[in-house]
């Protein structure tokens, strides 16, 4: 028929036979597997480390600021602890015979004195530095906590407790204080004020025996360490 096409019989059946097209890919194999996982696990590492250092940045900074980026002729009055030293896991007990983890005096500056509960002269007058120092930091003394660590079980005497209804009193093992915290060589425990970081570490230790003049120079300390620290430390905990 005139105008009509009409298909050819042959090339039917040889698009019909004709197999089908397939690509088949090869199956990985092992060695590649375990390269490929210990890469991830690498990159995985470096960018948990990375975000350690990002969190941890502040602190370092602050304390680059503090210890080596200081004008010259900066004279501290307080003696830098090298190497600092941790905060101990360890349980200690409140004047109610209360068990307390010293880890949770962690998250604040801390302004500490040590002495037995019998508190002789020395320890009364290290209360009241302690005590002093913290009120003139003005509005920046909420990030300073006043702690007493008492090294035995003599009962504290009634009439100190009105100046300590603010500050930490904790009664601590003297064996586990001692590798915690130290006087200056020739001291006593109790002749001195520490500080301890927000992180729990031991870090400076002030002269022994403070009076008014001294408790000044400890004053500026302290505002040096608030200073320093204020990107990262907040009132509180």
């Amino acid at each position: 028929m005139s105008g009509s096409k009409l298909s050819n019989p042959a090339e039917k059946n040889e698009l019909s036979d004709s197999p089908f097209a397939m690509t088949v890919h090869d199956m990985p194999r092992p060695g590649d597997v375990v390269q490929a996982d210990a890469q991830r696990s690498r990159m995985g590492r470096w960018k948990m480390l990375a975000m350690l250092l990002i969190c941890a940045s502040p602190v370092i900074a602050s304390y680059f600021t503090y210890y080596v980026l200081r004008p010259e002729g900066r004279r501290n009055y307080g003696e830098l602890i090298d190497p600092q030293k941790d905060m101990p896991q360890a349980s200690v007990k409140n004047l109610q015979g209360e068990v307390v983890a010293v880890e949770s005096l962690k998250g604040q500056w801390l302004l500490v004195s040590v002495a037995s509960g019998a508190c002789a002269e020395r320890c009364q007058q290290n209360l009241y530095f302690q005590r002093q120092l913290r009120e003139i930091l003005g509005r920046e003394k909420d990030r300073l906590d006043r702690v007493w660590l008492v090294t035995d079980d003599v009962p504290v005497d009634a009439s100190l407790l009105p100046a300590l209804n603010t500050a930490h009193v904790l009664r601590m093992d003297l064996t586990t204080l001692q590798a915690w915290i130290s006087p200056e060589q020739g001291q006593q425990l109790q002749d001195h004020l520490y500080v301890i970081d927000p992180m729990g570490n031991f870090m400076m230790r002030f002269p022994a025996n403070m009076d008014v003049s001294s408790a000044s120079k400890a004053k500026r300390d302290l505002d040096r360490l608030l200073k320093a620290s204020s990107s990262w430390d907040e009132a509180g905990r």
